[in-house]
């Protein structure tokens, strides 16, 4: 048996601590790598030892394999551990590994090229009575060749990245038309995520289920699968609510769907764990789309429903240790459901946000996995989770509400987040019958629902927690002179953030403790149990004569956020500004990045007219391209963008003038 005294772990965030737990609980050394971003991380404070990997752009530190390996030597690690992403389903990096005398905690580097590569996956099982969707899988990648297999396809169809996975370099083409747009977009994407640029094409299917099987193999060659997990829920082909096992999958059909998965790791000759991927449709019929060669972002969801610690197998496969337990062994026991916490804006298109988290706290006894605290700096660079929170109960329906509760009990402060997203998904009566198909998220975001106004009481809230706030530092006075120092009235005037008009709410204390807030049609008093000068936590209040709730919020300059159970609401607090105060934007001939993000390509020149809706700039944040458009027809005047370039939210890119006939 190989031995591994020191472990160096070559990724970031929660997956470095999650691996790091297991390692320690093994009695093993860790060791942490760490981009100029990620200084003092927590990933880096929790490892034995830490070694900056370099000063390229953050992302790109965790790219390079010579840095790494350099890290492995001066630390005198046996073996790396990858994580998932970046490097962990490159053949290159395990191969290096393995030249330089280390385990590679994953698989081989010929199982890599065999089922890592969506497009080779294909063309080795093409002959195993795995089942396909109608697919072009081919080596030639020229733009011809590309576009003739479209047309033989048909639309609907998609355009997949042949390396990695998480969504990055995937597009559906509804009209063949748009193809050459897509193609060059999703290619864009796969080489900045993966390094690789190569595509597949496959027959889309309309509404399927996304099902999933985790597989595990060791060196003499058992392989198991670890049932199924449903990941239906997504939004840009990006899970957000996994659970386990799916509702659409009988006894009967999980048994057909795990020979399945064994028998595509068998015809790579596998070790370690993988997960091999599946659409269901409607008639229960189930085709093979890739395998995932590395552990996956949602593996706690099996974890909990198996009674396993997955690093742990993995760690003692890369040992040369036989699996801990073989096919007759393993048992589903209950239900689990996993919800991606992101940063993201749910009611401007779930836009990723960057910056900092004011406040984090996470549910009580409920497993969440997450590098976050108080006071982090959410990067740009990097994917946009922040966090999975998971449970399991004996049903279904207990482990969804349980879900919901836990959710409701995360506060995550500072910037926009998919929480309340995620507490609608998991209430709604199409998740709750277990129908929810991978059209489910993007038929809500058609309808509106993460993106309605918010009520007026919400307005009237934000301004009476500000002003109680300012009440608590002593803005108005000291605190031995309540009576006589406090604003009869004042106006709050505040903006939903990231971009929203301001309103202005009257406020006026009553008491020490005690608020009258006027807004639209909502007239009422808030009265806090007591007042903190601290700029974030629970406050205990009630909306007139209501009962008693505890909200929890976050107050930094020029903003003020709050969690009232199921909606959290962010707000601009503009109280302070000129009232003419604009942000800009189309009304003034500007075209702003809405968030920080990285400009990829400028599709526009200064003196070129075009029409409503061109494609003017792509960016690029949190490893996905977002397209901005001109919204009318215009004359441009001013390009202040430039390719590679890091822009910060709200900077103008570029000046235009609208142009009438």
């Amino acid at each position: 048996m190989k031995r591994i005294e020191t472990l160096l772990i070559a990724n970031r965030g929660e997956i470095a601590l999650r691996v790091t737990r297991t390692a320690r609980a093994m009695g093993m050394r860790t060791v942490a790598v760490y981009s100029d971003a990620d200084r003092g991380a927590p990933h880096v404070r929790a490892a034995d030892a830490a070694v900056r990997i370099g000063a390229a752009p953050p992302r790109e530190s965790y790219l390079d394999i010579d840095a790494i390996l350099a890290a492995a030597r001066a630390t005198n690690a046996d073996a790396i551990h990858p994580g998932y992403g970046f490097l962990a389903e490159s053949a290159e990096f395990a191969e290096r590994c393995t030249d330089a005398g280390l385990i590679f905690v994953g698989p081989s580097a010929a199982s890599m090229r065999a089922l890592g590569d969506k497009a080779q996956a294909k063309r080795l099982l093409a002959d195993s009575g795995v089942p396909f969707l109608p697919g072009y899988h081919g080596s030639d990648q020229s733009d011809g060749a590309l576009e003739a297999a479209a047309r033989e396809l048909g639309a609907p169809l998609m355009i997949k990245a042949a390396a990695g996975g998480g969504g990055r370099g995937m597009r559906v083409v509804e009209e063949l038309a748009d193809f050459p747009a897509a193609l060059r977009a999703a290619r864009s994407e796969a080489q900045a995520a993966f390094g690789a640029s190569d595509v597949l094409l496959e027959r889309a299917l309309r509404a399927p289920r996304h099902i999933e099987v985790q597989i595990f193999g060791d060196a003499f060659g058992n392989v198991v699968h670890l049932f199924e997990r449903d990941c239906s829920v997504q939004r840009r082909h990006q899970k957000l609510i996994e659970e386990s096992p799916s509702p659409a999958v009988d006894a009967a059909l999980r048994a057909r769907l795990g020979e399945t998965a064994v028998r595509v790791a068998r015809a790579a000759g596998y070790e370690g764990a993988g997960t091999v991927e599946f659409l269901l449709d409607s008639g229960g019929a189930f085709y093979f789309i890739e395998t995932n060669a590395r552990l996956q972002v949602e593996h706690p969801v099996t974890e909990l429903v198996t009674n396993t610690d997955l690093v742990e197998w993995q760690l003692r496969v890369a040992r040369g240790e036989p699996l801990p337990r073989m096919q007759d062994a393993i048992r589903l026991h209950g239900h689990a459901i996993e919800a991606r916490l992101c940063a993201e804006d749910a009611r401007h298109g779930f836009l990723p946000q960057s910056g900092t988290l004011a406040y984090w706290s996470k549910p009580f006894a409920v497993r969440t996995e997450h590098a976050l605290e108080s006071g982090s700096e959410i990067s740009p660079y990097y994917d946009s989770l922040l966090a999975k929170v998971v449970v399991r109960e004996n049903t279904r329906d207990d482990a969804r509400r349980a879900l919901a509760r836990a959710l409701e009990a995360t506060v995550a402060l500072g910037m926009a987040t998919n929480r309340d997203a995620l507490i609608a998904c998991l209430r709604d009566e199409t998740f709750a019958r277990g129908d929810a198909t991978t059209a489910f998220f993007a038929e809500r975001m058609a309808a509106g629902t993460f993106n309605a106004p918010p009520p007026a009481e919400a307005f009237a809230l934000g301004a009476a927690l500000a002003y109680a706030h300012e009440m608590a530092c002593g803005a108005f006075g000291p605190w031995t002179a309540w009576s006589n120092s406090l604003e009869p009235t004042s106006a709050v005037r505040l903006a939903l953030a990231p971009d929203g008009e301001r309103a202005s709410v009257a406020v006026r204390a009553e008491s020490a403790t005690r608020v009258h807030v006027a807004f639209a049609e909502v007239a009422t008093t808030v009265e806090f149990e007591r007042l903190r000068a601290t700029d974030a936590g629970e406050m205990r209040l009630r909306l007139g004569d209501g009962a008693w709730e505890t909200v929890t919020a976050a107050f930094t300059p020029g903003h003020v956020a709050y969690v009232r159970g199921a909606q959290t609401f962010e707000f601009i607090d503009a109280t302070k500004e000129p009232a003419a105060a604009s942000g800009g934007g189309p009304a003034d001939g500007t075209l702003r990045s809405p968030m920080s993000a990285r400009v990829v390509r400028i599709a526009v020149a200064a003196g070129e007219r075009v029409a409503a809706g061109a494609t003017a700039v792509v960016l690029e944040a949190m490893k996905m391209e977002h397209v901005l458009t001109i919204p009318r027809e215009a004359a441009i005047e001013e390009i202040l963008a430039h390719v590679d370039r890091q822009v910060g939210a709200g900077e103008v890119l570029i000046r235009y003038a609208a142009v009438s006939d």
